[in-house]
């Protein structure tokens, strides 16, 4: 701790950078409940420690895009507990922030607030695990923001440009220009780089002397022809990328050798998958920034669950296993409580000297049996480590590596990919989707709706709980069809009709843009809808509740009736008092005699339900009777330790910054939308502990 305190002074800026904290998951989990909150205590508590100047998170605090009441709670209390304080804040913010925060009720940071005492801010993009939806398009960490215990930035709602602007920051010397950009389905992200719909905007001030600091949550790795970013996307004279999403620990920076930028990977703070990645210790990082040169700092996370995996290829023994012994179910069992043992001996050794660790650690051990042998009963075998793993439940699985890979078989069983998905792999439901109905025999296939169009509302019915989402979109597509095929002035033939609907198809299958478009304002009016559909039901429990007290005069001898009676009294009297209040107020009421007979029109349309087409019901008989709607709805849219890089650092004069802190400024920076330059000439140093910049006599402490 002395030689990080050692390198404070004015011009350096120190970050604590995480990502994929995944707050709650597994919280109903007797063993593991907790481990994500005590993570994040410990995050925060180095943080805290090393005084640094703020906390740069990657997306993914919260696994759940609801998350729970309890999740909620203990994050609060978390950043209440660590980031509000007395301690000053030392840089300042040179850009408009009512742009870096837009979308918020409170466009400013927080640590600038009067009526707020931040000591450390938190600056936070969000994840695909926690990204904005519902009919306000808030998520988890708008309700943290307007709380004051973070700023969430680089939200795009676009989804035909995003103009990214940074947030300016100075302190001393230094300058870093903070970009960041939120979770976006990947393949929509990878078609706007490629139409180059994505701007990074740049300070026309001194745009060389600014440390340029990315932050981005989408797959690195290829998942498929468009399933990922390549790093070739982002522009060149960025210095460092931190890299959110995938949770394999790679913190170390690497350099890009083509666009000569360096990109961080901190992985994810707690294992959420048992795949070989997460099983990489668990790191979180200190960047340093002074002037252009920068040195990242591994600190190892004492509190994370130890997980050990290993393969077991049952055809590689053919001396311990044969297929046609008999007992060699049973001798497989003895090998793989073998290997658990041996796994387990290895996690009590580590744990010894980190008393901090939690005792139970996660085994898996994967098991190839092909070849001809059979698996035994993983329950059974489970219940003898009960009081010894923290996934006692899923140690064993078996698979069939090689005979997957040798089979050729095109047919695409549904239910078994949807019960059964790859080890280490996410399984999408719109790729399902779209897997199916290409698969299917024709007579099941869509005529009318798009695989793609339907694979997305599919996803935000399973994922983002909009239950009105497929029918919406079925509506949306039945009515823009109907129109084209009025413009075209098709007989009503059904063969006719047919063809112009298949061509119309297929022509919306190319233009992939119009499509998202589509979907956007499809779910745009699902949202719309329930929340209507939410207004009724508190409407009607309210006339509801007139009714039941009006019944409740109707036999005056009955005791409740009399009870009743006394509660239909007192609400008379509060109609009788509120006379006295304006027309719009009185209007606005849909309660009791105030309600005007204007007001019961418009109730009972909106209430009206809208006619869905028929299970058995063509296309043709659809085009007779149904009427077209006109909507014109708006849409929105990483292990080992720091591999320092050989340089010759430049003499660096120290002069002590006279800025004031802690103030609101004006806008005193623009930006502009210039191209990318050389990295050669930018001169983006590691330095060594042997020879380090930021070790300075002078380290004066300001006051607040």
């Amino acid at each position: 701790m002395s030689t990080i305190n050692s390198q404070d002074d004015e011009d350096t800026f120190k970050i604590l950078v995480a990502t994929d904290i995944h707050l709650g998951y597994l919280e109903k989990d007797p063993v593991r409940g907790n481990d994500t909150f005590v993570t994040f205590n410990e995050i925060l508590d180095h943080a805290q420690k090393n005084e640094v100047d703020f906390v740069l998170l990657g997306g993914d605090l919260f696994h759940d895009n609801k998350p729970s009441r309890k999740t909620v709670h203990s994050c609060l209390e978390s950043l209440r507990k660590y980031c509000m304080g007395d301690r000053p804040v030392q840089f300042e913010i040179l850009s408009d922030q009512a742009v870096n925060f837009h979308y918020s009720k409170f466009p400013w940071v927080n640590y600038q607030d009067e009526n707020l005492n931040i000591s450390i801010p938190v600056f936070s993009i969000h994840g695909n695990h926690d990204d904005p939806t519902g009919a306000d398009s808030l998520c988890a960490l708008d309700i943290l923001s307007c709380a004051g215990l973070l700023n969430h930035f680089g939200r795009s709602t676009s989804v035909e440009k995003i103009d990214i602007s940074p947030i300016l920051l100075r302190k001393g010397r230094t300058k870093i220009a903070l970009y960041g950009l939120g979770a976006i389905p990947d393949e929509r992200l990878y078609r706007m780089f490629v139409n180059k719909q994505v701007t990074m905007l740049r300070p026309k001030e001194d745009e060389d002397s600014w440390f340029n600091l990315f932050v981005i949550h989408q797959n690195r790795s290829k998942h498929g022809a468009t399933n990922y970013i390549p790093e070739q996307f982002l522009d060149d004279f960025i210095n460092l990328v931190v890299w959110g999403h995938e949770h394999e620990c790679k913190i170390a920076p690497f350099q890009n050798e083509q666009q000569r930028f360096y990109v961080s990977q901190p992985g994810s703070s707690v294992v959420t998958s048992l795949s070989p990645g997460e099983a990489v210790k668990k790191h979180i990082g200190l960047l340093h920034v002074k002037g252009k040169k920068m040195k990242m700092e591994k600190i190892a996370l004492e509190t994370v669950r130890t997980f050990h995996i290993e393969d077991i290829v049952l055809a590689d023994h053919p001396d311990l296993f044969h297929p046609d012994n008999p007992n060699v179910t049973q001798a497989i069992q003895a090998f793989c409580m073998e290997k658990v043992e041996l796994m387990l001996d290895t996690a009590e050794r580590e744990r010894l000297g980190n008393p901090r660790q939690p005792e139970k650690p996660i085994i898996r051990l994967r098991v190839d049996y092909a070849g001809g042998f059979e698996p035994f009963s993983v329950h059974r075998f489970s219940q003898k480590y009960m009081h010894r793993v923290a996934n006692p439940k899923d140690i064993i699985h078996f698979f069939r590596h090689r005979e997957q890979k040798e089979k050729k078989d095109i047919d695409l069983n549904f239910g078994k990919l949807v019960s059964r998905p790859a080890e280490g792999t996410t399984l999408r439901v719109e790729d399902l989707v779209k897997q199916y109905f290409q698969t299917a025999e024709k007579k099941v296939q869509l005529s009318l709706l798009t695989e793609r169009g339907m694979g997305e509302a599919v996803q935000e019915f399973v994922d983002k709980e909009e239950k009105d989402a497929i029918e919406e979109l079925v509506k949306f597509q039945l009515e823009k069809t109907q129109r084209f095929l009025k413009e075209r002035r098709t007989d009503a033939v059904e063969e006719k009709i047919d063809e112009e609907v298949r061509k119309f198809r297929e022509s919306r299958k190319k233009n992939t843009e119009e499509e998202d478009r589509e979907v956007r304002e499809a779910m745009i009016r699902a949202r719309a809808h329930r929340s209507e559909g939410e207004a009724l039901v508190a409407a009607s429990s309210d006339e509801d509740s007139m009714d039941m007290e009006r019944m409740g005069t109707s036999n005056p001898s009955d005791g409740l009736s009399s009870t009743l009676s006394r509660g239909r009294g007192r609400a008379r009297g509060r109609a009788r008092g509120a006379r006295g209040q304006n027309s719009t107020a009185r209007g606005s009421s849909r309660r009791g005699r105030g309600t005007t007979s204007q007001e019961s029109a418009s109730g009972s349309r909106s209430s009206k339900p809208v006619s869905v087409p028929g299970k058995n019901m063509s296309i043709l008989d659809v085009f007779r009777s149904s009427k077209t709607d006109h909507s014109s709805n708006s849409f929105q849219s990483y292990s080992e330790d720091i591999i320092d890089v050989d340089s010759d650092p430049e003499d660096t004069s120290f002069v002590p910054s006279s800025s004031k802190i802690n103030q609101r400024l004006p806008a005193t920076s623009s930006l502009s939308k210039r191209g990318s330059q050389s990295q050669a000439s930018r001169g983006v140093d590691f330095e060594s502990d042997e020879d380090d910049p930021f070790m300075s006599p002078a380290t004066s402490r300001r006051t607040k």
